[in-house]
């Protein structure tokens, strides 16, 4: 064509012609399928990308509240509701949800990729159900959730042997821009179908725990009942009704379950029953008000645990791993486990009235290594929970092994199913989230039942401190569970007596294989320096007491809430209320004390110093010595010596003095130092020190002896005068005729009386007592004795 355009003269031959027409229609044919296909290839590749937004944000959400009966047998219906949203921007049309039922799912890991993918409307979901049951709805508006339910009969539903099937509901329907029917949305669970009894049932322990944060401070008040004082009121909330322990307390007691059970909670509602403060925001306290809530709390736990198997945890819930990384190197750390380990018995039968096992200890999510397993057998225990997770097998098993393995030292460790255990973590407040995480537990349990002909015993050890929404799907769980052909409840200390499982690994991991997750979150060492710093001031602090029960106990039982496993996550928390006991011992400590002295004078060569030790507590102290010491002996000295002491009791509520004497040496001033000392010769509280002046004569001893020695003047030259003027008298006039003595007259006007007028203040006799000379001692000697209250020296 191009060279006839080119040359439009020239002719081409008919063969030639023919050739380069048949060349285009060959060439053409090609293009001409890919228009003929163009059609039908745009509605699948629409298609494709209509599924991949389903799988990401999802055009249609499908929400499975319900699954009921979650593990049916033969003549069951099986009822399914929940709701749809439409989340996209278009209408959907010609809606209606199906169910669907996929082949068994032969492996746990198998029923794991199921539950990651159970959104993804690309992955495979098995065959609808369909005619009759389904659900149709016209259209569904944006944003607009709505509900279905769905009843089928289980025979309906093909399933044949026993197993765990792929259950699915997904929404079909069209859209104005994908007008042809699509699977628009779908949720994926699981159906456990053991319709008769199996041959060889597990033998599986749910642990049932009642934990919850620490509560109570070590601070109690000052009368008999030593009524004690909360951190804040939030354990009110959680036994109150509908509360979280409320909670599970309720659902557990109707389930063969084995409750384990921190001390620390019992005591803590125990001391709610009576008289209790609690603490406000701004440090005041004031009455509690839910005596009536423990006490049915209690009584409600008492018929619970009635022939159940009760574990006791040592005292608050101590953290053993971080105890074991932490704190085994700070002196006393692993005493105050042993005594966490020890008062369990006096807390948890009187209350209770059950005899609790003890021999189990249960690190934070079942994580051992080495030191843990050390520190968790040095207060006693024998039995080791902990986790697949953890205790990872290392062979080449083809089922999942029985929970108990010897782990040596004649430790025995009890592992829990990891997936089973935290099958209940994280948000269940929705009831679609809780219907799943039932469904897949059910599916796991069942799937380790069918691994093998041989029995096992499997342990469940869920997360400590279950919210209330996670408590109900545990609950709605386990009531399936003891409901199905293919399990039966054990205890605890029967599955912890099993026999191993051959193969089963009993080798525990090193530390560097514990999780770095959980170590971030551990106690660190200073947190155990402190808790040792506090001990080391209980101790100066008891030996003076003379009830030693009144601090020892509540502040050794707040040095076991210093190391409880609650304070993961929340150190803050934990460094307040590690502060706050070792303030509120302080307190106490110098509720005892020396109370100050002002710098002191001494007139004379000797006197006495009172000293006064002060008792604010309401229990007496005794086996204390208080010592007054002069910092220059040669100047001053107590008692003959550089320094004195004397042996002190002091009711409570009281005052004593204690006079020590003082011998001068020297004019001059001297520091003396009061200090109190236990008998064992450690200081005790702060000292007082004062200084003291001595002056042998002070200026007012002198004025007295300079105005006593003018008088003694005075009065010789009076009497010298007045000698001297009788005499001349004598000479002068001499005696009358009759011998007398002369007659008053003009040359004598004034007779005695008129004298001593004139001269008043005078002897009017020359013989009279002289006045004495020496001044007496201002400061007289006084006994060294205790004195009473109130005595001051003489200044």
């Amino acid at each position: 064509m191009a060279e006839a355009a080119d040359f439009p003269r020239t002719s081409t031959s008919p063969a030639r012609r023919w050739l380069r027409r048949t060349g285009a229609v060959l060439t053409g044919v090609p293009l001409l399928a890919g228009l003929l296909q163009l059609p039908s290839a745009l509605p699948a590749q629409a298609t494709e990308q209509s599924a991949r937004e389903a799988a990401g944000a999802g055009s249609v959400s499908v929400a499975l509240d319900t699954l009921s009966p979650a593990a049916p047998t033969d003549g069951d219906t099986l009822t399914v509701s929940g709701t749809v949203t439409n989340n996209g921007k278009q209408a959907v049309t010609g809606a209606h949800v199906g169910l669907r039922v996929g082949n068994p799912l032969d492996t746990r890991s198998a029923i794991d990729d199921a539950a990651d993918d159970s959104t993804d409307v690309r992955a495979s979901a098995g065959s609808e159900v369909g005619g009759k049951y389904v659900e149709k709805f016209a259209k569904l508006t944006p944003g607009v959730a709505q509900h279905f339910s769905i009843s089928v009969p289980v025979d309906k539903l093909d399933l044949g042997d026993d197993g765990v099937y792929p259950f699915a509901v997904s929404l079909s329907g069209m859209t104005s821009a994908q007008p042809w029917d699509q699977l628009l949305g779908i949720q994926r669970t699981f159906l456990p179908w053991q319709p008769e009894e199996a041959d060889t049932t597990t033998k599986t322990t749910y642990l049932w725990p009642l934990l919850s944060t620490v509560h109570m401070t070590a601070e109690t008040g000052a009368n008999d009942q030593q009524t004690p004082v909360f951190l804040n009121d939030d354990l009110a909330k959680e036994i109150a009704p509908g509360g979280r322990l409320d909670q599970m307390l309720s659902l557990g007691e109707s389930l063969d379950v084995t409750w384990v059970i921190d001390p620390d909670l019992l005591a803590s509602v125990d001391a709610m029953t009576r008289s209790y403060r609690v603490r406000g925001a701004d440090g005041t306290t004031t009455a509690g008000t839910h005596q009536a809530v423990a006490k049915q709390w209690l009584a409600e736990l008492q018929k619970a645990v009635t022939d159940k198997e009760v574990v006791a945890l040592p005292f608050a819930d101590p953290d053993l791993a971080s105890l074991a990384h932490n704190g085994t190197s700070v002196t006393g750390s692993l005493g105050h486990l042993k005594e966490a380990t020890d008062v369990v018995d006096n807390t948890i039968e009187p209350i209770l009235h059950v005899k609790p096992s003890t021999d189990f200890a249960w690190p934070v999510d079942g994580a051992v290594d080495p030191s843990i397993v050390k520190v968790a057998t040095s207060a006693g225990a024998d039995t080791i929970i902990a986790r697949s997770d953890s205790l990872q097998e290392t062979g080449r098993l083809s089922s999942t092994p029985s929970a108990a393995r010897p782990i040596g030292g004649g430790t025995t460790a009890v592992v829990a199913d990891a997936r089973l255990s935290t099958g209940f973590q994280g948000d269940l407040t929705s009831a679609s989230a809780s219907t799943l995480a039932v469904q897949e537990f059910l599916a796991q349990s069942l799937s380790i039942d069918g691994q093998t002909d041989n029995q096992r015993s499997v342990v469940v050890a869920p997360q400590r401190m279950p919210t209330a929404s996670q408590a109900q799907a545990m609950a709605a769980a386990v009531t399936a569970l003891q409901g199905g052909n293919w399990s039966t409840s054990q205890e605890l200390a029967t599955a912890a007596k099993a026999k191993p499982t051959p193969g089963a690994t009993t080798r525990v991991p090193s530390a560097s294989a514990y999780p770095s997750s959980l170590r971030k979150r551990e106690l660190p060492r200073s947190a155990f320096e402190q808790i040792a710093a506090t001990q080391d001031k209980l101790d100066s602090f008891q030996v003076i007491l003379t009830d030693k029960s009144r601090v020892v106990t509540p502040f050794g039982r707040a040095m076991n809430r210093e190391m409880s496993t609650s304070w993961r996550g929340r150190s803050a928390e934990a460094e307040s209320f590690r502060s706050s006991v070792a303030a509120h011992l302080d307190d106490l400590a110098d509720q005892v004390k020396l109370i100050d002295k002002s710098d002191t004078k001494l007139s004379g060569r000797s006197a006495t110093i009172p000293v006064t030790v002060q008792n604010n507590l309401v229990q007496g102290v005794d086996h204390l010595v208080l010592r007054l010491s002069s910092t220059n002996p040669t100047r001053l000295q107590i008692s003959g010596h550089d320094y004195y002491e004397q042996p002190i009791t002091v009711s409570g509520g009281h005052s004593q003095t204690v006079k020590f004497t003082t011998t001068a040496k020297a004019n001059g001033q001297a520091t003396v130092v009061a200090q109190l000392y236990t008998q064992d010769g450690q200081t005790y509280g702060a000292p007082v020190t004062f200084d003291v002046k001595v002056t042998e004569f002070t200026a007012t001893v002198m004025l007295v002896i300079g105005g006593g020695f003018l008088l003694l003047v005075l009065a010789g030259f009076r009497m010298y005068t007045q000698r001297k003027r009788a005499a001349a008298r004598a000479v002068d006039d001499g005696p009358d005729e009759t011998g007398g003595e002369p007659a008053d007259g003009p040359e004598n006007p004034q007779g005695p009386e008129d004298r001593l007028k004139a001269e008043p203040g005078t002897d009017a006799r020359a013989d009279d007592p002289e006045q004495p000379s020496d001044p007496t001692a201002d400061t007289p000697a006084e006994s060294a004795d205790p004195s009473g209250t109130g005595e001051r020296v003489d200044r």
